[in-house]
């Protein structure tokens, strides 16, 4: 059986493992520090097995498109140091075996239904809600890509300033939803970090409305048969139930299935693979790149 390596590249910390699943994944972590430095210990762990592919799921905004001279490049993160470094190409050359490349997002969606909560499902949506907000979409069986890639946790969602006159935390959009609903502007609106704040605090409502109308636009756009919503935010369980509630409310009766009129609470659910979405998907990422590699 092929042995798969994967990476879960993030802005705090990069995760890497080596396996078939989640049956008997090893794991390590690095703090993202610099490129070299991270990319140094990340391709180091790898070397101990023998890979037949790895699987990269990264932070962005990243360079998708094979055809381009950028490809597996991060390009224009504000993280520092880490603008246009590039990725996918370094631990192939390090490691000699095919390399899949996407966004974290999308990896952890990819996870999901191998693994998790949308197993065997055609068309899913994964959102974690986190330092950052962000999406990943499957539609028709393959992960959704376009232009460059989905940007979720940039769309514009309703603000109500007298409601709520925080101005937003985005640097490039202020108001985004993830300028009005990551965990950062969650601290900074209430002065505490979301896990400290009581399940009856007013920001859980107000964080649930700004999560449904992005479930609300998403869902209605892409028509996903599953929601998993993760992250941070998320691990807070009490909000599930809020946002299921305001995400029907806003629905108003206009989509007929069963799945959202009669089994809402098995439609938007956590993740099935808990902290593990991304790294395993990153194996799954990996499984696609040697089969694409095979059939060319």
């Amino acid at each position: 059986m092929n042995l798969f390596g994967g990476i879960e590249a993030g802005g705090t910390k990069f995760v890497c493992g080596f396996g078939t699943g989640p049956g008997d994944l090893t794991i390590a972590r690095y703090p993202t520090t610099t490129p070299d430095e991270t990319l140094d210990r990340v391709i180091g762990f790898l070397k101990n097995a023998e890979l037949a592919a790895v699987g990269i799921g990264s932070f962005g905004p990243l360079d998708l498109h094979r055809d381009s001279p950028t490809f597996g490049r991060i390009t224009t993160t504000p993280k520092p140091g880490w603008a246009n470094c590039e990725l996918a190409g370094r631990v192939q050359s390090a490691l000699g075996v095919p390399v899949g490349f996407d966004t974290d997002v999308n990896a952890a969606a990819l996870g999901e239904a191998r693994w998790g909560a949308a197993q065997a499902m055609s068309d899913l949506l994964y959102l974690t809600v986190g330092t950052g907000i962000g999406g990943g979409a499957i539609v028709g069986g393959r992960l959704l890509h376009g232009l460059v890639h989905p940007e979720m946790g940039h769309i514009r969602i309703p603000h109500d300033m007298v409601r709520d006159p925080y101005p937003g935390m985005c640097p490039f959009h202020g108001d985004c939803l993830e300028g009005l609903a990551s965990g950062p502007a969650m601290m900074r609106r209430w002065g505490k970090p979301p896990e400290r704040l009581p399940a009856d605090h007013p920001a859980w409502a107000l964080e649930a409305h700004y999560l449904a109308a992005a479930v609300t636009n998403l869902s209605l756009t892409l028509s996903p048969r599953r929601i998993i919503l993760g992250g941070g935010v998320m691990e807070q369980a009490h909000l599930f139930p809020l946002i299921r509630t305001e995400f029907a409310r806003m629905l108003n009766g206009y989509v007929r299935h069963p799945s959202i009129e009669e089994r809402l609470d098995a439609y938007i659910v956590a993740p099935g693979l808990a902290g593990r979405s991304g790294l395993l998907g990153a194996l799954a990422l990996a499984e696609l790149a040697l089969a694409e590699q095979a059939a060319r």
